[in-house]
């Protein structure tokens, strides 16, 4: 199975305007569409699940809170 790339899980973030209410949606969302056994990667980590993922890019502040949850912006995505 191919790894995805963290930017796809951004990208596809960008396109639900109204955002996430949890990190669990997210989760589940990502999980939707890029199915529950996909892996992940970044540019510095590998081997993720989406839970982790999520956990990641939270960690590196990727994520910008909104009145009901959060979403990314363009400007959260490195362009490498």
């Amino acid at each position: 199975m191919a790894s995805i790339h963290g930017h796809e899980v951004l990208h596809m973030m960008l396109e639900a305007a109204e955002g996430f209410p949890s990190v669990e949606a997210l989760v589940a969302a990502i999980e939707e569409r890029f199915g529950a056994d996909a892996r992940f990667h970044t540019c510095s980590a590998e081997g993720m699940d989406a839970r982790r993922l999520v956990e990641f890019l939270t960690e590196r502040g990727k994520f910008v809170p909104l009145e009901s949850g959060f979403n990314t912006s363009a400007e959260k995505i490195c362009s490498h």
